[in-house]
């Protein structure tokens, strides 16, 4: 077992001024609760973001660089210096870019700037998936059956991956989003696939590392938030299903779970809690289980940050997470208990990228020609993005996150399909065809789905079935598009490209 850090325990000196080392639509949501504090904010940017929306809004705003995030947001150190040269007292770092990345919270801290997260010790355990493992093994939290570590020997992996039963998952212990992940279904596939895994995870982790462990074959994604100060209080606040992914990535999420029973959601809230204990969190954290049917879970993973689908929490609690990330890192003690945390109705988030469904979820950029949000009661959007604006190749091709919340789940999902229906984005394909398509599929009405809702029932040509308004509408554009274009210009779309990279202009 690793050793555990132990607290110290110190009251800090107030926050008054963060700067938000991230970008779009998470660092404007941070500095929205910043701002409702009375705390002045700081945002950084690239040279392509020079005009955007959270550069705008923050008090002040400094320029990292060029747009490729390894010269602008991925500079840590560049990124601390203009915090000590703008005195601020702290560093929310969002998520994605430097939120995990255990050298510069301790850089941050060791510069005497607090950082709004957890501290080294907790990301680094947690980032990587044995040592997570090994830390959580004596907190009573269920875990996968598997390897108990590395497995370097091919042999004596077959051997273990037999005692577990095929199918088994080699799964690379750097990282995530699916990488280094293979599974297998019989012994005689089992050297190729570990071989592959493990030249993945060099590749795109410089670790080469991997374990085997049962494969869940028809699992359902579940998380836990938490949040746990400085004072040794530790709470949950709840699951978020995260089911429905393209490409082992989540792109629609819901609180509660349809699945869990009262006595489901005490069990994994509590392994969740113990898990924060077993790396001594600080902050907001989420902890992360594979739950198959029949009631079993196990704990996969903990993401040592804020979450992308943080607000659908946010809307069943009624508890702003930024604010609570804020006062944990002022050595405040939590203002609840658990006793005190109610679920009140239901919320789900859909994730609203530059991708084209029909090709296989091709992320793609261009400009937003148009850019109209829907309103309404129970309606939230968190983006980053003005019409106008462009959707930069440089990063994530998410343009925003729509919530919608209601009484029960039936009302949560009419009011997304009909804010969706509202939603007006052209310039850039979109994911909200696909949204659509998941809100009137039966699978996801009955919450009869798993991890496996894409592959079992999501066809391109689906799509065209389910859309017929938005396809009319579509083709009405595109002939106008074409019309208005020049003889120079090719208009052939036999080449392969998505229907955005097709039709845009």
């Amino acid at each position: 077992m690793l050793e555990r850090i132990k607290r110290t325990y110190h009251i800090m000196k107030p926050i008054t001024k963060i700067l938000v080392a991230n970008r779009g639509e998470i660092a404007l949501r941070v500095m929205r609760s910043a701002r409702e504090m009375g705390i002045k904010t700081v945002a950084v940017y690239s040279e392509v973001d020079r005009r955007a929306p959270h550069v705008l809004f923050a008090d002040e705003a400094v320029c990292l660089g060029p747009a490729p995030s390894s010269e602008s947001y991925l500079k840590g150190d560049k990124i601390i210096a203009f915090a000590k040269e703008l005195q601020v007292d702290a560093i929310h770092p969002g998520y994605g870019f430097l939120s995990e990345n255990a050298a510069f919270a301790a850089a941050v801290e060791t510069a005497g700037i607090t950082f709004i997260g957890p501290r080294e010790h907790a990301i680094k355990v947690m980032g990587d998936k044995l040592s997570a493992k090994a830390a959580v093994e004596h907190f009573d939290v269920p875990l996968v059956p598997g390897s108990d570590g590395e497995v370097t020997d091919v042999e004596a992996a077959k051997k273990l991956a037999t005692d577990i039963g095929f199918p088994v998952m080699i799964k690379a212990s750097a990282g995530g989003g699916g990488k280094g992940m293979r599974i297998v279904h019989d012994v005689a596939d089992f050297e190729n696939q570990m071989q592959r895994a493990v030249s993945e995870a060099t590749n795109s982790f410089g670790n080469g590392a991997v374990f085997v462990e049962k494969y869940v074959q028809n699992p359902r994604h579940i998380e836990i938030q938490v949040l746990a100060d400085e004072h040794g209080n530790v709470v949950h606040l709840f699951e978020r299903e995260c089911s429905i992914q393209r490409r082992h990535q989540k792109v629609i999420e819901e609180a509660p779970s349809v699945v869990l029973t009262p006595e489901l959601r005490t069990a994994m809230g509590e392994a969740a809690v113990n898990v924060a204990k077993a790396c001594d969190y600080r902050g907001a954290g989420t902890v992360e289980f594979i739950f198959e049917p029949g009631g079993k879970f196990y704990f996969l993973e903990m993401n040592t940050r804020l979450q992308v689908e943080h607000p659908v929490t946010e809307q069943i609690t009624g508890i702003d997470l930024v604010k609570a990330q804020i006062q944990i890192a002022q050595g405040e003690v939590l203002p609840f208990t658990q006793d005190d945390l109610k679920i009140q109705g239901h919320a789900i988030e859909v994730r609203v990228y530059a991708e084209d469904a029909a090709a296989n979820f091709m992320p793609g950029t261009g400009t937003l020609r148009e850019y109209r949000r829907p309103q309404g009661l129970g309606v939230r959007v968190d983006d980053g993005l003005e019409q106008g604006m462009e959707v930069s190749i440089y990063y994530d091709p998410m343009i925003a996150k729509l919530i919608t919340f209601g009484a029960d789940r039936s009302e949560a999902i009419a009011r997304m399909k009909r804010a969706m229906s509202e939603y007006r984005i052209s310039g850039v394909q979109t994911t909200i065809d696909f949204a659509q398509f998941v809100m009137d599929h039966e699978a996801f009405v009955s919450g009869d789905f798993d991890t496996h809702f894409v592959a079992n029932y999501y066809t391109p040509e689906a799509l065209d079935k389910s859309n017929p308004e938005l396809e009319a509408v579509g083709a009405m554009a595109l002939s106008n598009l074409l019309q208005g274009q020049k003889e120079t210009q090719r208009t052939s779309t036999s080449n392969g490209q998505s229907r955005w990279k097709q039709n845009r202009s």
